[in-house]
């Protein structure tokens, strides 16, 4: 389905370098909230615009179209939550499956608590995506399955994880905290931190880590 856009104003005006980085930011900030709270069809570039308290003339000097918008939003999702979760997983020890897989566990889980709508945003709006930049997005989320798959099969590989199951499991524990964006409160009766500590459990129940490696 391909979306229907306003014109732009000034011809569609080619993209360039932005004129300052603040403006950039808030219009992808403005984009963000506006996809969360309507869907990629439903948001408009005049309401993107208002909220970025930008002509809408000015959001082509940046962006140009609501597609690129998009592909924006979810690159930088990706690309953040990816960053986390790997600078998690590199900090703990190399030999220790579980501190691993706990470490990323965490990351991931607290990511979706704090940053629910860039969750949301990417978990329902990646069937809009077209051409390279769908390519570009799926690509960084087949990478950031690789790297939980990587992190259970090597604890499966030192006996560490029982689990038959490594990949399923691995698909679990990333569904399992894209979840956590549709129903986590912030001012709800757990913290971040104390979500991803029960899930880091959970997760580690789900591969079969030994009790005695914990």
């Amino acid at each position: 389905m391909t979306s229907v856009e306003e014109p732009n104003p000034e011809n569609r005006v080619p993209r360039g370098r932005a004129r300052n980085g603040q403006s950039r930011a808030s219009v992808i900030a403005a984009a963000l909230k506006s996809f969360a709270a309507k869907g990629y069809f439903g948001a408009s570039m005049r309401d993107i615009a208002s909220d970025a308290n930008i002509g809408l003339a000015g959001i082509y000097h940046h962006f140009g179209s609501k597609q690129d918008l998009l592909q924006a939003v979810m690159t930088m999702t990706l690309q953040d939550v990816l960053a986390s979760t790997r600078a998690r997983v590199a900090a703990a020890p190399a030999d220790d499956p579980a501190a691993r897989l706990d470490a990323l566990v965490r990351a991931w889980v607290e990511f979706h608590t704090v940053r629910q709508e860039e969750a949301r945003v990417g978990a329902s709006e990646v069937h809009c995506l077209e051409g390279q930049g769908r390519e570009r997005v799926i690509a960084l989320r087949d990478e950031q399955e690789r790297l939980f798959v990587e992190v259970v099969e090597h604890g499966v590989r030192l006996g560490v994880f029982t689990t038959p199951y490594p990949r399923e499991a691995a698909r679990g524990m990333i569904n399992m905290g894209i979840a956590v964006a549709t129903w986590y409160r912030l001012d709800g009766d757990i913290s971040p931190h104390g979500l991803a500590e029960r899930y880091a459990r959970m997760s580690l129940d789900m591969v079969g880590a030994l009790a005695t490696r914990r």
